[in-house]
Parts: structure tokens; C-alpha cells; sequence
């Protein structure tokens, strides 16, 4: 109990970050009033890749829900009437959600007693000044990338607004163009009226037409120019979200990746993997909603083709926003939990993939299959340099075929490969690589 009275306390960007760990999936008042109770149960203790240890996560659930009846029994008076039913409900929410998949609830809480383990240290370390300049400096980088974050959704919201106030500005055009053709018709019909009728109604007509087109033809102009300049917004707002993926795929991904390097050779737990998926996920989400304008720039100048070319910029802008989504989802498979580092014949081994950007993007409604491969030195090489190498692999592995699943309660999408077994010769350090063999849509 003593960790969630710390992460009571929290404030700011933490407190937050520790309240999005509460939803349907747990909610935050199971955590609050059995507290001390979650806390002792030894979650830890589960190997969620060992099917075999079911009936230890069935337990867990059972005892859970038998502490949630127990808390709603001993309430009482009228203050403690509400409480009790909203607890009882929960027990029944709890046993028809997890009864099936008893897993998924210790994945959860594992996950919530991390997070919140992970948000108290670093808010303890940030207050009592320990880690010195280190702690200093990743304060700093958070802080630089979060302003980032909102920079990239304040020129995401300013595009949508321009790209409406476009919309209708075109809407109104059209209407106009219409009405032009309709004078232009009611002209044509003119021959048919007498000649004093006609001279008069041709003279109004023609006055009207003059002017129609005389504001069509500024309108028009106005249109281009708004088209360019927004066309140069979305250019600006691709730089952006180019300098923001780069300092989180290569530089904080790759450390993660070095810590947990470290981690696998006796250094501490690498962490944090929770941040960077977060982050992965604001920036999948706001390169799709840039790339969903830029369509719709498309299609409007689809529909109002006008004198200067802006089909061209507009094309070159969805390509480089496509590359920019297709090297996010790439640069975000990861793998999660390493192989053994050392790989001896006819013995069995788990690993883990994960996909940070897997709850983005629809990708976890059409889960990709995932297949698991050693492959050699030169072929790990040119992977890294994005040659292909053919499909090929340098030894055989049982059981490495996997279908991502998503977990709802922990926003994550990942496979899980449980019995692999190593059919080649022992492998000291090997080169182990994953592929998605059916991509996922982008």
C-alpha cells in the first residue's frame, strides 16, 4: 500500500500519466480500496509465457474477486450503500472479464504496478535531486520532447482549421460557378422572347454575369494561393515531425535498446519502454491526421481543378508522409524480451516482439503473423542497410510462427513466442531477427 499512497502524491504530467493506467479494463477504485491487498500478491511470480502456470492466475483472479465481495460486505450505513454495490458490480465485471483469460489480469496489473513504480522513482529521484546532472538531463530531454509534442498539435490544429476554412471557401465557389452557367444558359434562351423584352433582360443578365465572373476569376486566384499556402504549412509540419521521430527512433529507442543490452549482461532493467511507446503513439496519430489533410487536399483539388499546378506538391507531400509512417511502424518493432544469448540444440526458449505502435493505426484489427529466424553475420549486416537477404535463414527453429495479439488492458500489441526450439547447432551470441510476413495495413 505504501507504493499507491506515493502515487497519490503525485502531480502534474505524472499524475496523469498514473491516472491513464485506470480504465474499464481495472478500474482506478479496485486499486485505491484494495491497495494494501495487491500490493502482497506476488504478480511477479507469474510467467505469462508458460501456459502452464494458468491455474496460478486463476488463483490470483478468484482471490481478487473473493476481496472485492468481502470489501463490498462490510460496507454498511447509508454513506457505504453506493459503495457497495458499485464494488459488488465490480467483482461480477472482473470474473466475466478475466474468468477466460486470467493471463490477461496479471499482464494488467504487472503493468499498472511498473508504470506506477516507475512514475513515484523518478518523481522521488526529481524532488531529493538524486541522479544529479543525469536525472537533469533526462528531465530536460522529457521536457524538449513533450514541447515538441504540442508544438506538432497546435500546427496539426492550425492546418485543420485552414483545410475547413478551404472546404467551405470552395463550397461557395462552386455555387457560384453554378450560378454563372445557369446566367449563361437563361442567356442562350433569349432568342425565343420578343426583341424589347429581350434587349432589357439581356442587358440585366449580362451585368450579372460580368460581375459573377469577375469574382470567380479573384476567387479563383484567392483558392490557388490558399492551396499553396497550406500546402506549405503541411511541408513545415513534416520537417517538424521528421526532427521529433528522429530524436525518439534513433536516439531514445536506441538507448533503450543499449539498456537493455546492458540489462541481459547483469546491468539494471532496462524501463521506460512504457514512454517510448506512448511517444511512438502521439506520433502515429498525428502523422495520420496530416496525412488524412493531405488527402483531403487532394481530393478537393480533385474536384476544383484550377490554373497553376498544385497536383504535384501535393503528391510529393503524401509520398513523404507515407515514408514517414511506413519507417515509424518499422523502426517500432521491436523485441521486447531477448532470446537467451546463448542457444543450445533441442532446447526450448521464449521471446517476445512488440509493435509500439500497434494499438495506432488499425494495425491490431488485422493482426500481422510474425516469424522468428537466426540469421548469419552478413545477412544481420545487410538487414541493417535494408538489402534483402533473400528470405534466408542460417539455422531451423520449431514453433516460430506467431499472430500478434493486442492486449486491451495494457494498449500494447505483441506476439509471444513460447516454444521455440533451436533444430541447429549451439549458437553462441546469435543474430536473431523477426519478420511481419503479411504486412500490416498503413
Amino acid at each position: 500500500m505504501a507504493m499507491w499512497i506515493q502515487a497519490q502524491q503525485l502531480q502534474g504530467d505524472a499524475l496523469h500519466q498514473m491516472q491513464a493506467l485506470y480504465g474499464q479494463h481495472f478500474p482506478i477504485e479496485v486499486r485505491h480500496y484494495l491497495a494494501q491487498w495487491i500490493e502482497s500478491q506476488p504478480w511477479d511470480s507469474v510467467d505469462l509465457d508458460n501456459p502452464g502456470e494458468e491455474t496460478k492466475a486463476k488463483h490470483l483472479l478468484d482471490n481478487l474477486v473473493a476481496e472485492l465481495q468481502k470489501k463490498a460486505q462490510i460496507q454498511g450505513g447509508e454513506d457505504g450503500f453506493l459503495l457497495k454495490i458499485k464494488l459488488g458490480h465490480l467483482a461480477s465485471q472482473f470474473k466475466s472479464t478475466y474468468d477466460r483469460c486470467p493471463f490477461e489480469l496479471v499482464r494488467c496489473i504487472k503493468h499498472i504496478l511498473q508504470s506506477e513504480q516507475r512514475l513515484v522513482q523518478e518523481a522521488t529521484n526529481a524532488s531529493s535531486g538524486s541522479g544529479g546532472q543525469a536525472m537533469d538531463t533526462l528531465s530536460q530531454r522529457h521536457q524538449q520532447i513533450n514541447q515538441a509534442f504540442e508544438e506538432l498539435r497546435l500546427a496539426t490544429q492550425e492546418t485543420e482549421n485552414e483545410l475547413r476554412k478551404l472546404q467551405h471557401s470552395q463550397e461557395y465557389f462552386i455555387i457560384q460557378y453554378q450560378e454563372n452557367l445557369r446566367i449563361q444558359a437563361q442567356l442562350s434562351s433569349l432568342s425565343s422572347v420578343p426583341l424589347a423584352e429581350r434587349t432589357q433582360r439581356e442587358a440585366t443578365l449580362q451585368s450579372k454575369r460580368a460581375t459573377v465572373e469577375t469574382w470567380l476569376a479573384r476567387e479563383a486566384s484567392t483558392l490557388q494561393k490558399y492551396r499553396l499556402d497550406l500546402a506549405d504549412q503541411h511541408q513545415k509540419t513534416l520537417g517538424l515531425l521528421r526532427k521529433q521521430q528522429t530524436l525518439i527512433l534513433d536516439e531514445e529507442l536506441i538507448q533503450w535498446k543499449r539498456r537493455q543490452q546492458l540489462a541481459g549482461n547483469g546491468g539494471p532493467h532496462e524501463g521506460g519502454l512504457d514512454v517510448l511507446q506512448s511517444w511512438c503513439e502521439k506520433l502515429a496519430d498525428l502523422i495520420w491526421q496530416n496525412r488524412q489533410q493531405i488527402r483531403r487536399c487532394e481530393h478537393l483539388t480533385q474536384q476544383l481543378p484550377l490554373p497553376g499546378s498544385i497536383e504535384e506538391l501535393l503528391t510529393k507531400l503524401n509520398s513523404d508522409i507515407t515514408d514517414i509512417i511506413s519507417a515509424l511502424v518499422t523502426s517500432t518493432f521491436i523485441i521486447e524480451k531477448q532470446p537467451p544469448q546463448v542457444l543450445k540444440t533441442q532446447t526450448k526458449f521464449a521471446a517476445t516482439v512488440r509493435l509500439l505502435v500497434g494499438g495506432k493505426l488499425n494495425v491490431h484489427m488485422n493482426p500481422p503473423q510474425v516469424k522468428a529466424v537466426i540469421v548469419s553475420e552478413q545477412q544481420a549486416k545487410a538487414l541493417l542497410k535494408n538489402e534483402s537477404t533473400h528470405s534466408e535463414s542460417s539455422g531451423e527453429i520449431l514453433n516460430n510462427n506467431c499472430v500478434m495479439e493486442y492486449h486491451q488492458a495494457t494498449g500494447t500489441l505483441s506476439a509471444h513466442f513460447r516454444n521455440m526450439v533451436n533444430c541447429f547447432t549451439a549458437l553462441s551470441l546469435p543474430f536473431f531477427t523477426y519478420r511481419i510476413t503479411r504486412d500490416p495495413p498503413i
